[in-house]
């Protein structure tokens, strides 16, 4: 197996592919105002890097929404597929293998995008102002993003998170972003504590030594040691820095 092999092996059984949890994918989804819209046709919704589609099921279950399931992994999809028939939710979820920068939509054609904790792998900024194009007016864009809490934090941290993600960023300057490309706010949540470690890091240290009995090799060994830093930096700094969760819509003026 090659590198990103590996790393998918390691995250694709696990319910997320980074911190969340159901129960605020409900919390961001009430704040969209998407349970509000009166239609006769099912909602258009596109999930972005979507993983094993833990997102994406809420979305089909609260909304009864037409879902895009979108991920440039077809291991991640193959999962989504056999969770959304084990709950009866096929018919509401199409799932497309494909890079979130090459997206194959029409123009102003998605009542929502939706995308937990994977826009920065085109960047914030850059995600913001490519999605825009893709919803309808008054469309939603809900995203999760890591972001600093606080205007001041250890070296360390600010190191280690400048260096892995240049565009992390206090919640003021991404709502900025936002309001800059035409969305305005609907809302804006940190993720607590809960759902980096009991909803994400514990389970993925579970699977670390299995894995490596697996994977005997230097990329398998480089891949655990990255997120036993990143889990270690975490229970440390935690008080500084989440995901946050940030809801808008677009005004296409």
């Amino acid at each position: 197996m090659n590198y990103y092999e590996l790393l998918i092996d390691l995250h694709k059984r696990n319910d997320r592919q980074g911190p969340g949890s159901d129960a605020l994918t409900k919390v961001a989804i009430q704040l969209s105002g998407l349970k509000d819209i009166q239609s006769n046709k099912k909602l258009q919704i596109a999930d972005i890097g979507c993983g094993t589609g833990a997102s994406t099921l809420i979305l089909a279950e609260e909304l009864k929404a037409q879902i895009t399931a979108v991920d440039l992994f077809p291991d991640f999809l193959k999962i989504l597929q056999e969770k959304a028939a084990e709950k009866n939710l096929e018919d509401n979820i199409t799932t497309l293998t494909c890079s979130m920068a090459t997206l194959p939509f029409a123009t102003h054609s998605l009542d929502a995008i939706w995308s937990e904790g994977a826009i920065y792998n085109m960047g914030f900024a850059e995600g913001v102002s490519y999605f825009k194009q893709f919803l309808k007016d008054d469309g939603i864009l809900a995203v999760s993003e890591i972001s600093w809490l606080t205007s001041k934090r250890p070296d360390e941290l600010t190191s280690y998170w400048n260096k892995e993600y240049p565009q992390i960023a206090r919640p003021s300057e991404k709502i900025k972003i936002m309001e800059d490309e035409g969305f305005t706010l609907m809302g804006y949540f940190p993720l607590p504590k809960i759902c980096w470690t009991e909803n994400y890091y514990a389970l993925l240290q579970e699977k670390f030594k299995n894995f490596l009995s697996q994977h005997s090799s230097n990329d398998a060994q480089s891949i655990v040691d990255a997120e036993i830093k990143e889990i270690d930096l975490y229970r440390k700094y935690h008080k500084y820095y989440s995901y946050g969760f940030y809801i808008a819509q677009f005004k296409n003026c």
